[in-house]
């Protein structure tokens, strides 16, 4: 498919200016979680594997972070396609007020009651004293978060993907700083204290991020921080941006609950497997950065055709987007084996946990090439176009009622073998594979989402 004055190496040239960045950016994202588990890891296994299970609750949190900023991003890039800065400022409003409230819930449930939140994953009494400490501490970072997410995703909606990598740059190198002078410098032999000033080195490095946004916007960005002005258009948006985001945000929650879900099976099945899991999801996590950098990339590009209203652009760009997401799959995939020797050069398991860990890592090399293709689709190209409910009802039912009650017989009833159990836990992205190949077909996802406001009613306020 040729398109007039529009082909194959402009399509290419507009997607790598925002995969690479955007790629970068998920790296990014994705190494800061795992630095604390690493650094950890080389401490004591049983601090990596306490802060592993404590990070599912910033990793809860996060899925409403990405809900929100699914939610942001799908108007974002259709209005930007029309140029319309002002409404944009609005999106980023609504967005920013809406993870503000979401994140004050989160931060005093994590620091009220720590012990609780740790109980769902483990009844290890060491394991819990660990982690409740990280939760402690490391709530503090989502009062800032929030705000910092919206406004990188938004951005980025805006082809300003190099910014967005580049704040997030910042805030992994000064994490990765503040963790190696806690852990090495400061507290080599006393993991607990180690445990607390690596949350708080989080917390720092996250209020630099926010504070770097802050200072963009103020000094060189074209939107800003502010609260939403209360007119008939901003109830407009408040409506579209609900319409969308509400089923990515069930979208992420029903599968990020899974997933929280599977560890806390894999929690209570042993703490070998505990630490294995850390780190095979790490490794599959900086693994996969190139194929989130296709989804969130080419959604960007697919919404911009879309509120430009060039349909055959955006499903030109799709077509390629699918074919993109295979091939770095597959990439992805051999990247997990060729780095499997440095893998066990740098952590320090148990022989038990580390058999594990092998046979999780060839698992996962074969799970990428299919995750690459589902969010391609169901996370990017779907949501892009306003066809945000496949991806609920999809996971929602792979979840739920296939991978979550297999995964509780096989380790509770069957009792089969860890590596069998991770099997059965790693099916769903191969079930949903088919799925979503012959949703994309339908090309129910071509939608243009913007509305024509009048100028008078965005110069309100």
């Amino acid at each position: 498919m040729q398109l007039q004055g529009f082909g194959k190496r402009d399509f290419n040239r507009e997607l790598i200016s925002l995969v690479i960045p955007i790629a970068l950016q998920n790296l990014i994202s994705a190494t800061v979680i795992s630095v604390d588990v690493i650094m950890l890891g080389m401490m004591s296994q049983s601090a990596m594997a306490a802060v592993s299970l404590a990070g599912q609750i910033t990793f809860t949190l996060t899925l409403f972070y990405m809900g929100l900023s699914a939610g942001a991003s799908i108007l974002t890039a259709q209005y930007w396609g029309k140029k319309d800065t002002l409404t944009i400022q609005r999106i980023l409003s609504i967005a920013c007020v809406c993870s503000l409230c979401i994140s004050i819930l989160f931060f005093l449930s994590s620091f009220l009651i720590p012990e609780a939140l740790m109980h769902l994953f483990t009844n290890d009494p060491e394991l819990i004293q660990y982690g409740s400490r990280f939760l402690q501490f490391n709530s503090f970072s989502y009062l800032v978060m929030g705000l910092s997410q919206m406004y990188l995703s938004v951005i980025r909606s805006m082809e300003n993907a190099k910014l967005s990598a580049w704040i997030s740059s910042l805030c992994l190198v000064l994490n990765i700083l503040f963790n190696a002078i806690c852990i090495f410098i400061l507290f080599p032999s006393n993991p607990e204290l180690a445990i607390a000033a690596v949350a708080l080195a989080t917390v720092l490095a996250r209020t630099i991020e926010l504070a770097c946004c802050v200072l963009h916007s103020l000094t060189k960005g074209t939107i800003r921080f502010h609260l939403p002005i209360r007119d008939r258009t901003q109830r407009s948006l408040l409506k579209d941006f609900l319409k969308y985001t509400l089923p990515v945000q069930g979208n992420y929650i029903v599968w990020g609950g899974a997933l929280t879900a599977t560890a806390a099976i894999i929690g209570h099945v042993n703490s070998d497997m505990v630490a294995a899991n850390s780190i095979a999801s790490v490794v599959k996590n900086l693994a996969v950065v190139l194929c989130g950098g296709i989804a969130t990339g080419g959604s960007v590009l697919i919404g911009k055709y879309l509120g430009q209203g060039e349909m055959e652009k955006a499903k030109y760009a799709g077509n390629h987007m699918c074919y993109y997401a295979f091939i770095f799959g597959v990439v992805a995939g051999c990247t997990i084996l060729l780095i499997k020797p440095l893998v066990y050069s740098i952590v320090n398991l148990s022989p038990t946990a580390q058999s594990y860990l092998d046979g999780m890592l060839y698992i996962s090399a074969y799970y990428c090439i299919a995750k690459s293709f589902n969010s391609t689709t169901i996370a990017g190209i779907f949501p892009a176009g306003g066809d945000a409910k496949f991806g609920l009802w999809c996971d929602m039912v792979v979840m739920w009622f296939i991978i979550l009650p297999l995964s509780y017989l096989s380790a509770f009833v069957w009792q089969v073998s860890p590596i069998l159990l991770y099997v059965i836990i790693s099916l769903d992205e191969l079930i949903k594979l088919p799925i979503a190949l012959a949703r994309y077909r339908q090309y129910k996802w071509l939608n243009n989402l913007t509305r024509n406001f009048k100028k008078p009613d965005l110069n309100q306020g």
